[in-house]
Formats: structure tokens, C-alpha cells, sequence
């Protein structure tokens, strides 16, 4: 009855013509439609050229804009920051801590919404920035709904949008692409959790899957990881869609343990997953199957350090508010920037030292704080 009522529940929110929960998800595991990251660097080597500057400027220290504002920019920041992880959090705190070291005066009008869910509210908030005349609209791309949205802001010059979130420039959009993709790249994260994986369980291993709500999300950093994994060796048991929300992932989880109580392995497609995982692991009084996070946020660290999370891959998250600000500088100076920008990863493990955790608490959270 449970799973009954979570998937009739995740249908009506979603909105979503695909069934969204199942046992055994096949899913096309190849990013159709996207340049992939690396791939669109070495093609276009001036755009690689444009990323390695803006990556070196995003280490820097800031130097403020050159120009003479005559008023105030605007700026509209739509984020899904309904969720555990402080990573949109962090963001918008980066992003105007950067832009007044800058010296860029600014008006930011952010609205919170859930990913997959509040479509009418995005909507409004995209249509209004279009009609407020703001001059920059950060979003993000998981949906083909989110697609519509943004072709939309595409065709008014007038707006220029930042995608959030995204680091694989869309094919069809060439010769019109956003101002900036930035995010941490889906793909080189996800490898580098592959790669754990594949050292920590080097003969064999029985895993579980639990992937974002259907969309870009699932397939960059759920079939992705499944594809790293050799088939031969690693055995997917059994996958879910989830609502992206801890309820959701925990009731999953215990179908998963249900059926495989030895399962060596759960791999989590976002904190709040994560987070449902280890409560359904800890209820089911496992101690020996390995919960993933992805993201490293403040509550991924705390349960590493508490035991309760085996490994995340860590962004150094003020790198995008930051990126995302000095491209705005670039911008106003019309200077050329960069399409596309990912910030940089680190793995965490519950091996990782107290020290060298401080320290990288202290590179991604420069802006946002170590205890925010």
C-alpha cells in the first residue's frame, strides 16, 4: 500500500507521463542531445581557452568592474531549494558576496521552488522576469518542461540566462546557446564515485540504484554510473525513480533491503536521497551496505563524520555562485565568456582525515561559511 500511494502521489505532483517507480529501470544511459563537457571543450578549443581563464579568475582574488554602471542590474534567480542539501543556499550567498566584492550593484530577486513539482510557479517567475525586463534569469535544466521554459527566455534578447546546474551545452541551441552553463559536471562526478565503487569492491558487488525523478538528473548521474560499471562484475539488483526527497528514497530502500538484505551497495543520486537511504539503513539495523552521497554539502559531511555515510564526491560549491558572478562582470565589461564552466570535485570517504576535511571545508565555503 505504501509504494502504492507513493507512486499514485508521485504522479499527481509530477505531472510526468512516465511511470516514475520501478523495479529494474532501463534507461538509455548516453546524454542524447548533449555536448558532454570534455567533449565540447576539445571541439571548440577557443571556448576551452575561455574556461581555463574564467577558472583561473574564479581562484582568484576579485577585481572590480571596470566600467561605470548607470543603474543597477537585475537579476532573477529561480532555484529548487526545497530540498535538504544547501547547495542553492550556499550558491545564492557566493553569488552576491562576489558581485559586491566586484563592486556590481545589483537588485537579485531569488524564488525557491521544488524541481519537478511547483511547473506553474517556475513559470510564473520566468514569465515575470521576462516582463520585469531583468537583465539576467539563472535557472536550471532537468525536464523537458524546464526546456520550454528556457527556449522561450532564449528568444527575448533583452533577458540573458544563466543555466544552473548544467554543464553540457544542448546541441539544438548552437548559434544561440544561455550566457553560462555552470555546475559541477554530472558525469565527472559520478565516474569518480564509479571509480570507489569499482576499488572498494574489486572482484564483485550487488548494488542498488536510486535514481533522481525522471529527468536529465537520473540519466547524467544515475545511468551514467551504471554504465562505468563493469556488468560482468557489478550486479544492478534493483533501481528506483524517487520523488528527489528523503521520504521517497527511504521507502525504496527498504524495497531494495527487502529483496537483498546482503546487498553490498546503494548508490544515492542526491543528498536527500542519500539521507533516506541512511535512515532506512540504520532502521533495517545494516551495518554492512555502503551509502554514497553526491555533493558533499554540510549535512553529507556531518554524516561522514558521524559514521553514517561511507563516501560523497565533494563540490567545492562557492565556485559556481563566484563563476556565475564574474561571468556577469565579463558581460557588462563585453568582454567574451565562457558557454560552459564546472566547478571542482573532491572525494570524501570516511578515511579522508579530520585536517584535510577542514581544509576542504574551508576551499568550498570560502563565501557561503564552514558553518552556515
Amino acid at each position: 500500500m505504501r509504494n502504492g500511494r507513493l507512486l499514485l502521489s508521485f504522479l499527481f505532483i509530477s505531472l510526468i507521463s512516465f511511470f516514475c517507480t520501478s523495479k529494474l529501470v532501463l534507461a538509455d544511459p548516453v546524454l542524447v542531445g548533449y555536448w558532454g563537457y570534455n567533449e565540447y571543450l576539445d571541439l571548440y578549443p577557443e571556448e576551452k581557452a575561455l574556461t581555463n581563464t574564467l577558472k583561473e579568475t574564479v581562484r582568484g582574488e576579485p577585481v572590480p568592474l571596470a566600467i561605470k554602471q548607470t543603474k543597477p542590474i537585475k537579476i532573477s534567480f529561480v532555484y529548487p531549494g526545497e530540498q535538504s542539501s544547501d547547495y542553492w543556499q550556499r550558491n545564492i550567498v557566493a553569488l552576491e558576496s562576489r558581485l559586491k566584492a566586484l563592486n556590481i550593484q545589483y537588485e537579485l530577486t531569488p524564488v525557491s521552488t521544488r524541481l519537478n513539482v511547483d511547473f506553474k510557479e517556475q513559470s510564473r517567475s520566468l514569465h515575470k522576469a521576462i516582463e520585469q525586463k531583468s537583465d539576467y534569469l539563472i535557472f536550471t535544466l532537468n525536464t523537458t518542461r524546464h526546456r520550454k521554459f528556457i527556449e522561450h527566455v532564449l528568444q527575448n534578447p533583452e533577458t540573458k540566462i544563466i543555466l544552473q546546474n548544467i554543464t553540457t551545452p544542448v546541441k539544438a541551441w548552437h548559434g544561440s546557446q544561455p550566457l553560462l552553463y555552470v555546475g559541477f559536471d554530472h558525469v565527472i562526478g559520478t565516474k569518480l564515485l564509479a571509480n570507489y565503487f569499482q576499488h572498494r569492491f574489486p572482484e564483485h558487488a550487488n548494488y542498488g540504484m536510486l535514481y533522481y525523478s525522471y529527468g536529465y538528473l537520473s540519466t547524467a548521474r544515475g545511468d551514467v554510473f551504471v554504465q562505468s560499471m563493469d556488468s560482468d562484475k557489478y550486479t544492478l539488483t534493483s533501481s528506483f525513480y524517487t520523488e528527489a526527497t528523503e521520504e521517497s528514497a527511504y521507502a525504496a530502500t527498504q524495497d531494495i533491503l527487502k529483496d537483498n538484505p546482503d546487498i553490498d551497495f546503494i548508490y544515492s543520486s542526491s543528498t536527500d536521497i542519500a539521507l533516506g537511504a541512511i535512515d532506512a539503513i540504520n532502521d533495517n539495523k545494516n551495518t554492512k551496505t555502503v551509502i554514497n552521497g553526491w555533493g558533499g554539502g554540510s549535512l553529507e559531511l556531518k554524516a561522514i563524520e558521524n559514521g553514517e555515510l561511507d563516501v560523497t564526491v565533494m563540490r567545492m560549491t562557492d565556485d559556481t555562485g563566484i563563476a556565475m558572478a564574474e561571468a556577469i562582470k565579463l558581460d557588462l565589461e563585453n568582454k567574451p565568456v565562457a558557454t560552459v564552466y564546472s566547478g571542482e570535485f573532491e572525494l570524501v570517504t570516511s578515511d579522508t582525515s579530520e585536517e584535510t576535511l577542514n581544509t576542504l571545508k574551508q576551499r568550498a565555503f570560502r563565501y557561503s561559511g564552514v558553518e552556515h
